[in-house]
């Protein structure tokens, strides 16, 4: 059972990059693949590699094996990247590739003050999925003159090295995160034509 679910999962996962590598999102929503559904698609990879990435290389090699450490300062103290920062970097990347959407990690309380939410339905989302984090939240908005479709979805400390930068951190607003809690959430927006 449990291989048929990852098999349907790998499905989805495969046909939403295909569908954003062929068409953009926004086209594949106009060829019948709806704005939720690709917004879930996309959000299963995001989260799956954030995960890979958090607790096979950061949480691994830094508090199991204690072989390198992440840093917010990575290049300078020749480190890995934090989690945040890798996902930051793949959202620009995608950005700069005009794919058809946009996706951030945003937080009612940011340790980097530029991830704090900037509209109204992404302070909405977030607080949202604070309270119910097993409940994604959709929302139509429209910023300058173009519609969008957001999603938001709960991103979880699922490490301990979520948790300890988080409560460590001299910027942090919170400090008192646990595993498992929501720290933020994913903001994937797509235009809608």
């Amino acid at each position: 059972m449990q291989s048929k679910h990852r098999s349907n999962v790998g499905r989805i996962a495969a046909s939403a990059v295909a569908a954003l590598t062929v068409l953009g999102a926004s086209a594949a929503a106009a060829e019948g693949v709806s704005y939720k559904k690709m917004a879930d698609a996309l959000f299963a990879v995001m989260e799956s590699d954030r995960t890979v990435y958090t607790r096979m290389v950061v949480n691994r090699l830094q508090n199991e094996e204690k072989v390198i450490k992440a840093s917010e300062h990575w290049k300078d103290d020749k480190a890995l990247p934090l989690p945040a920062q890798m996902f930051r970097f793949g959202a620009e990347m995608v950005a700069e590739k005009n794919a058809g959407f946009t996706y951030s990690l945003l937080s009612l309380w940011p340790v980097n003050k530029q991830n704090a939410p900037r509209t109204p339905a992404e302070k909405e989302g977030l607080e949202a999925v604070a309270k119910n984090p097993k409940q994604p939240f959709y929302k139509e908005e429209t910023l300058g003159k173009t519609k969008y479709f957001t999603a938001v979805y709960p991103d979880r400390a699922i490490s301990p090295a979520c948790v300890s930068c988080h409560n460590e951190h001299r910027d942090s607003p919170r400090t008192d995160f646990k595993i498992g809690d929501v720290m933020g959430g994913v903001v994937i927006r797509i235009p809608m034509e």
